[in-house]
């Protein structure tokens, strides 16, 4: 089966496939050529109106709420089971849409979407509540249960798996859906709308509309039928959709933008370092929010590791996405591109020394920036305080652990965090010091559905993975009987 077989140009509302309710069509660009791949449809407030109302009629029918969560279990390993035998399609997908190297599709997005739906499909099994001994002559217990009508919304730099991220735990929960994807890159929400269909979730407990942020994102953010948000984007729209979950009470997770610095210490394996520093910044072409675009090394190895990336970083294949050994593909939009090239001529006017890269990949007409080492910067750089959201790599000194530490937690984000070091004591100190939600030692990206990610500061609140994120999609009703 093909995208282009099961049409993915049209809304999922009900168990249905329809048009928007005023026809409106947008493309979607393969941003490898700057070539338009398929058109898809462009909701709108009705079309949004009739996905949440769908999303409510099938919360309340009981259809999916009122199994068991053993029920819902067993249909959400289904799910897994079928991206994995669909692995080599959702791939393609993802790297036509997105520009994802098709080898980084297959062994990080699809193989994570699937363990996405197993892990939660598991917990599903055990999801209860718990008796409360109290001095009160009575039984005290408590129930959990789904909240409702979730809003999933979600970016352009990993479409999979951060709707897996979302769906997964809120199905897991009995919640029912609706899904609005990034409008640069919706064909894998639309593909995995028909994929949960033939799992045998039921017809509107998952619904798709695709469209713009401030058409259709925001007609989801404010409808009434909506009891979630469960929003990943940039910190300004998250902000936004933050104040609107707060003016209508509505339960909200937010995972939001993020510059994580990455730390050196003197003591760290540097072979071991250096690959986990290109991992970091360069992994999905540096659109990750969860990436380590900040350097900070130990002076006494500050000038070997920069001579080190200075070598090593422009042999980094870049290039064609669907070429197995490409490492770094194209920006996911002309937009994003152009954003990088600001930063770096910012860099060069702040005083900014380009070690490498720094200037456009002319290929095929894609959206190709070469990864870029950036040295010498102040602190207070907006290069190195912003997030730029590319393959762009800033490094800097430090001459203490308290030094270190400073540097970086001085941004206002909070995500993740790195400690290179050969000292295990340092390692837990430095760790617990660092205001990030998820510190990585000796390596970086080390995820999984078991542990928990997600922000503090201007990188947003609540948790995604592990019992925290199922937790955040249930409410907890106490029951007390008298027993006098």
């Amino acid at each position: 089966m093909t995208i282009f077989e099961i049409d993915p140009g049209r809304l999922f509302i009900g168990g249905q496939w329809r048009e928007a309710a005023d026809g409106a069509r947008t493309e979607v660009v393969d941003p490898s050529r700057g070539a338009v791949l398929t058109t898809v449809a462009e909701a709108g407030p009705v079309d949004v109106d009739a996905a949440v109302r769908a999303a409510r009629e099938a919360f309340d029918s009981g259809r999916w709420s009122g199994l068991s969560g053993r029920e819902r279990g067993r249909v959400l390993h289904r799910v897994a089971q079928l991206i994995r035998e669909e692995a080599d399609e959702i791939a393609r997908l993802e790297s036509l849409d997105v520009g994802k190297p098709i080898t980084l599709a297959h062994a990080v997005d699809v193989t994570n979407a699937a363990n996405d739906y197993e892990y939660f499909a598991s917990l599903a099994y055990s999801l209860d509540g718990a008796s409360r001994d109290t001095p009160m002559n009575a039984l005290a217990y408590t129930k959990r249960g789904p909240i409702g009508v979730v809003a999933a919304i979600t970016p352009f730099n990993f479409p999979l798996i951060l709707a897996g991220s979302k769906l997964a735990p809120a199905l897991a929960a009995g919640n029912t859906v609706v899904h609005k994807p990034a409008d640069e890159t919706p064909l894998s929400a639309l593909y995995m709308a028909g994929l949960l269909q033939r799992a045998g979730v039921p017809d509107g407990v998952v619904n798709v509309v695709t469209g713009s942020g401030p058409v259709a994102g925001e007609a989801l953010l404010r409808h009434p039928g909506v009891d979630k948000i469960a929003f990943t984007g940039s910190t300004a729209v998250g902000r936004h959709a933050a104040s609107v979950a707060g003016e209508q009470l509505k339960q909200v997770t937010m995972e939001l933008g993020g510059n994580a610095a990455h730390l050196v210490f003197e003591d760290a394996d540097l072979e071991k370092a250096v690959g986990a520093v290109i991992k970091g910044f360069v992994f999905n072409t540096g659109q990750f929010c969860m990436g380590g675009p900040r350097l900070l090394v130990s002076r006494p190895v500050h000038s070997t590791l920069l001579n080190i990336l200075a070598e090593a970083v422009p042999g980094v294949p870049i290039g064609d996405p669907r070429d197995a050994e490409t490492v770094i593909g194209p920006m996911a939009g002309e937009k994003h591109l152009r954003k990088v090239e600001e930063y770096v001529d910012l860099a060069r006017k702040e005083g900014g020394r380009i070690v490498c890269g720094g200037e456009r990949l002319d290929l095929d007409g894609g959206y190709y920036y070469k990864p870029t080492v950036i040295a010498d910067l102040p602190n207070d750089s907006r290069v190195v305080q912003e997030e730029i959201f590319g393959p762009v790599l800033t490094v800097q000194p430090f001459d203490s652990e308290d030094e270190a530490v400073a540097l970086a937690n001085s941004t206002p984000y909070g995500l993740a965090a790195g400690v290179q070091t050969g000292n295990l004591a340092r390692a837990h100190r430095v760790a617990d010091r660092l205001q990030a939600g998820i510190v990585w030692v000796n390596d970086w990206a080390m995820l999984d559905p078991a542990v928990p990610f997600g922000g503090v500061k201007d990188s947003g609140f609540g948790r995604e993975y592990g019992p925290e994120a199922l937790a955040s999609y249930t409410k907890v009703k106490s029951v007390v009987v008298s027993l006098d």
